[in-house]
Parts: C-alpha cells; structure tokens; sequence
C-alpha cells in the first residue's frame, strides 16, 4: 500500500497519507501542498543488517534513543 508520511513545509505539520497514482495530497491542517515526503516509519524503525533482532520496537535503536523505546 502507497502510505508516505510528510511534512508540510508552511506550518510543519507531519502526518502519513495514502498516495495513488498522480495524487497530490495536501496537509490536513493548513490545506497546503508543499509537502516534504520523509521517510517511512518502516524503514526508520526496520532492522539494519547487523542490528539487533531481539523482536522489540526498539531492536534497531542505537542505545536507547528512539521516541518508540519510550
């Protein structure tokens, strides 16, 4: 499923949407289109190679540090 997360760059707001096709999503705090696409929680909080598998959320946290491991 195409689910992006992004910022908006007029207010800062930050959320996720579902993006199909040529869809231009717009933040649904302020309306605004200039967004900047972040990268996916997926792939921030997935395991590197290497790290840790221990199967928490927090197995690819280096020393603690993620919001998550919170």
């Amino acid at each position: 499923m195409p689910l992006y997360d992004f910022r908006c760059r007029s207010c800062d707001h930050r959320f996720e949407a579902l993006v199909l096709g040529s869809d231009r999503p717009e933040c649904p705090q302020c309306g605004g289109q200039d967004l900047e696409k972040l990268p996916s929680s997926f792939a921030v909080h997935g395991s590197a190679p290497g790290g840790s598998s221990s199967g928490s959320a927090c197995g690819g946290c280096a020393g603690g540090n993620c919001s998550s491991c919170r």
